[in-house]
């Protein structure tokens, strides 16, 4: 059970959560889009372009804390 909260698990716990709020944040930025609020579209879809960049970081720091096996 000790290793459910090693430090690999919850950062993957985080990376999930990370995902969900972006494809969130993408279902809220096409119905705002869809009730004209094209401003507001552009500046969320810079932001979910930072989360999509980050995530591949995190993803690949995963994959070498696993190989690490530091739990």
């Amino acid at each position: 059970m000790a290793s459910e909260y090693s430090l690999t698990n919850v950062l993957e716990r985080f990376y999930r959560n990370q995902l969900a709020l972006e494809a969130a944040l993408m279902e809220l930025t096409l119905w705002a889009e869809q009730q004209n609020a094209l401003d507001l579209g552009t500046n969320v879809r810079g932001a979910l372009q930072t989360i999509g960049e980050n995530a591949g970081h995190i993803k690949q720091g995963l994959a070498r804390l696993r190989g690490a096996d530091l739990s």
